[in-house]
Formats: structure tokens, sequence, C-alpha cells
């Protein structure tokens, strides 16, 4: 039931386990109004980015098979 733990070579390591701080932090501050604007307009522009680079990404990266494919001159045999 109990297990006995190996030796720690500092006391304050072995105590930590024990310690149980009766003293609970302040709750946490709401965002404001000016904060939460922020924070939505900062998740769009760097969306609005990503969806930008992709549309201007998109037409150097596609192949165009209207236009036959060229060839250099040596694969002609000349």
């Amino acid at each position: 039931m109990f297990r006995r733990r190996e030796p720690v070579p500092f006391a304050f390591v072995a105590e930590a386990d024990r310690f149980r701080s009766n003293v609970t932090p302040p709750p946490r501050q709401r965002a404001s109004v000016g904060q939460m604007a922020g924070r939505w307009l900062l998740g769009l522009t760097i969306v609005a980015g990503l969806v930008g680079s992709l549309v201007l990404g998109m037409p150097a990266l596609s192949v165009n098979s209207s236009t036959p494919a060229q060839q250099s001159q040596a694969s002609q045999g000349h």
C-alpha cells in the first residue's frame, strides 16, 4: 500500500510532493471589447492572407493542358 521512495539529494524536492498551497490565484480578468475586436481582426487578417496567397498562387501551380508541351531541339534529333 505504501511505497517507499528513493532518497532524494535535495530535501525541498522531497517535501514538494507534500506541500499544498492554500492561496488561490486571483481570477482572470475578462478581455475588453477592444481586445476582443483586436484578436478577431488579427485572426481575420491571417486567414485573409492565407486565402489570398492561395488565390494568387494557384494559377502559377496549375498545368495548362491547352498548349502543347515544348520539346528541346536535342529531343528532336537536331
